[in-house]
């Protein structure tokens, strides 16, 4: 949402709601809520009815311009409420109390981590139940019903327990302006016996609210600029490499013009993947230490000077702490804070003014761009092999990646799927998500409900590993009764790949399911879905025909069939490094 714009009730939040006539909850606390959720661009609400949040649900369908996705669980409902959030901006979630909310907790703490705004309503006790001493079903048996309130102040930005009518549309305001601003998750319990109550503080259309611009400290944002612009006029061969809060920054358009002006060439950190313009003539691929692709990795390190925009550094981005990469040659830049070196430093300068300042100051550098393209050699096409062959891993992903289009978009589950994905070549405007920083395995069945639910106009693809769908399957349900049409590429290989090259053991091999059955029996003739099973890349590319074709107004759940020690060479060497890092002794004492 653009600072100091006005909130509208369409897909992009930045201006005015048109009034709603009419409806019998007109000046009530549900109403209210609703219409505050359209404004800043929630169309689809996620939730999992119950008895304290019923009549609160029955408020938000009566909303014309909200529509209430039932989902089969509270986790996979603050899933799809997160995928939401990356297309639109802004997602919601609605479950009950306590049961409800500390099964979404896991979901939102995601959220948090990967910083989108998600708003998670709960259905609270009866208002009349605060400052009691009773014991209340969906509870621990304690007469204190703060338990849950203090599991979501540690994952959430600001958090709002509404029980009283009198102050309900500040303390409504506040926590969804506050995720908006911060671009993280907020709590908001609302009262079972409230929704429904007209209270003279709704009785007139909700005046739209503004968010006070974030505007740079002036002399800071000149000082930042002239300091890091001296730095990099003065290096051979610097790069530019963009991170994952990009996101949070709204800063991928500033981020081209410098890419634009200054002719450096441009990399992307692995979680960052879909953020940056991958069909833009100076991009080299992705920076991930010792698992970035080809010859991206050896331009950033051997570069005198390189600027970081927006990275997070964790034990995961860096491959176990192994980047060689000195912060004596870096400018990190953050969504409101730029370092150059070892120092000095600059707050209350925000990215998008700094991008954009830098970029005419800079002298035009192309020396590491050509040096990239000196160097560069094609990856090496997957061995052909005889029709009757096991499909082979990246025989796959070759085949996914002629799939792609500005029309489609990746979704890409914690495991193999995140190396075998980052390496797809994304043309100009796919889409591309994965939760990298929280990595929770079965994130992406709900983060594919929400993400095809506010992005219709494109065909999402997701690769799903078969231990990952174990947890999360049930919303295949969900997807089919939306309507949806995205294409499911399970992999299954028989256990969690990930983890058996991190640290091997019994208990990273499954049971193995007949998963296009579960999904035929899921779907059982109600909707729109098609199945297929693929065990060579004939059956795989009569599979993509047919989804793309005959079936393409379907959803397409197509099961691969993949040795369990297919994995690509990125996983081997990142599982590795992980390993070693986690199994570090401990320091002496």
């Amino acid at each position: 949402m653009e600072a100091g714009n006005k909130i509208r009730s369409s897909a992009h939040p930045n201006s005015l709601a048109p009034p709603v006539c009419g409806g019998a909850s007109r000046g009530t606390l549900g109403r209210y809520l609703a219409r505050r959720l359209v404004e800043i661009g929630v169309k689809d609400v996620f939730s999992v009815p119950g008895d304290f949040n019923l009549t609160l649900l029955d408020h938000l369908i009566a909303e014309p311009e909200l529509n209430l996705i039932g989902c089969c669980n509270e986790l996979n409902a603050g899933y799809a409420a997160d995928g939401y959030a990356r297309s639109k901006g802004v997602g919601a979630c609605v479950v009950t109390f306590t049961v409800g909310g500390l099964s979404a907790l896991n979901a939102i703490a995601g959220a948090y981590s990967e910083n989108l705004p998600v708003i998670c309503i709960v259905g609270g006790p009866n208002s009349n139940d605060y400052g009691t001493n009773r014991i209340l079903h969906h509870t621990i048996g304690l007469p204190d019903f703060s338990q849950e309130l203090r599991c979501f102040q540690t994952i959430t930005c600001a958090q709002a327990v509404v029980n009283n009518l009198d102050d309900a549309h500040e303390l409504i305001d506040t926590a969804i302006s506050t995720a908006l601003k911060e671009s993280k998750p907020v709590y908001i319990s609302i009262s079972c016996n409230l929704p429904g109550i007209p209270h003279p503080t709704f009785a007139r259309e909700p005046v739209p609210f503004l968010l006070a611009p974030k505007v740079s400290n002036q002399l800071g944002l000149e000082a930042a600029v002239e300091a890091t612009a001296d730095f990099l006029n003065k290096a051979v061969k610097p790069v530019l490499v963009g991170g994952p809060k990009l996101r949070v920054a709204k800063a991928q358009e500033a981020f081209v013009e410098l890419a634009d002006a200054s002719g450096y060439p441009i990399a992307v950190m692995p979680s960052a993947k879909g953020l940056v313009p991958e069909h833009h003539p100076h991009f080299i691929g992705t920076y991930w230490g010792a698992v970035s692709t080809s010859f991206c990795g050896e331009i950033v390190e051997s570069a005198d000077a390189y600027v970081f925009v927006g990275p997070i550094f964790n034990d995961y981005s860096s491959v176990g702490y192994s980047l060689l990469f000195t912060k004596e040659k870096a400018v990190i830049v953050q969504p409101n804070r730029v370092t150059i070196g070892n120092g000095p430093s600059f707050g209350w300068v925000f990215m998008t003014d700094f991008l954009s300042a830098l970029a005419k100051k800079l002298k035009r550098n192309s020396t590491a761009v050509e040096n990239y393209r000196r160097i560069f050699i094609p990856p090496g096409m997957p061995l052909k092999r005889g029709n009757d062959e096991p499909l082979r891993v990246n025989v796959l992903f070759k085949h996914i990646q002629d799939m792609l289009s500005g029309e489609s978009a990746v979704i890409a589950e914690t495991g193999d799927s995140w190396f075998n994905c980052q390496k797809l070549q994304l043309p100009e405007n796919c889409g591309y998500e994965f939760q990298m920083q929280y990595g929770s395995i079965g994130w992406s069945v709900g983060a594919t409900l929400g993400y095809a639910q506010a992005a219709k106009d494109k065909r999402v693809i997701a690769c799903i590993g078969d231990g990952s769908f174990q947890v999360t399957a049930q919303d295949i349900s969900t997807m089919i009764r939306c309507g949806q049409r995205s294409i499911i590429f399970l992999i299954n290989n028989g256990g969690y790949t990930i983890e058996v090259e991190i640290h091997d053991g019994p208990y990273n091999v499954i049971k193995n399911w007949n998963y296009s059955g579960l999904v035929d029996a899921i779907h059982n003739g109600d909707g729109k879905c098609w199945t297929a099973k693929v065990r060579t890349e004939e059956e795989l590319k009569e599979a993509i025909s047919t989804a793309t074709g005959a079936k393409r107004d379907s959803l397409c759940f197509i099961e691969v069939f993949a040795h369990k020690d297919d994995t690509s060479k990125e996983l081997l060497e990142w599982g590795s490094r992980v390993s070693s890092a986690n199994s570090r002794p401990p320091n002496p004492q």
